[in-house]
């Protein structure tokens, strides 16, 4: 059985915004997967570096559909991606450093912000599309 399972109050959009959460969805189990086989080092390297570009990558692409379709709360969610992306460079600092913990504390921050973001901020995208008021993005 997988980590973090992908479920329906995952979904947002039915497009590239759930793709990309699908992607980091692969990447905490990846990560979980090493982990518990006692190699969560040996992999946290390639997945902080994988993430970190496929992190701008992912933001700057929803906060883009954020804007083309009016979203009202575009500035706060840029707080929260902000924040997300700081907390990456923090844990690739202490990797970079030798930490040993790294692992397990990635693991933590993905599985928090997949569970708790999209479920709840990125939520709020979907409820303001699935609510009419604008076109969904092509």
């Amino acid at each position: 059985m997988a980590y973090f399972e992908w479920a329906e109050d995952l979904v947002i959009d039915r497009g590239p915004i759930d793709q990309d959460h699908r992607h980091l969805i692969d990447l905490v189990n990846k990560l979980h997967t090493a982990t518990s086989q006692g190699c969560g080092q040996d992999v946290v390297g390639d997945i902080l570096s994988t993430l970190a570009q496929y992190t701008h990558e992912h933001l700057r692409r929803e906060e883009q559909v954020m804007a083309s379709v009016g979203f009202p709360h575009l500035a706060g969610h840029q707080k929260g991606h902000e924040k997300f992306v700081a907390d990456l460079e923090a844990l690739q600092a202490k990797y970079g450093c030798g930490s040993i913990t790294t692992a397990a504390q990635l693991s933590a921050l993905l599985r928090d912000w997949l569970s708790l973001h999209i479920r709840r901020s990125d939520r709020e995208l979907r409820d303001y599309l699935d609510g009419g008021k604008r076109k969904r993005h092509p």
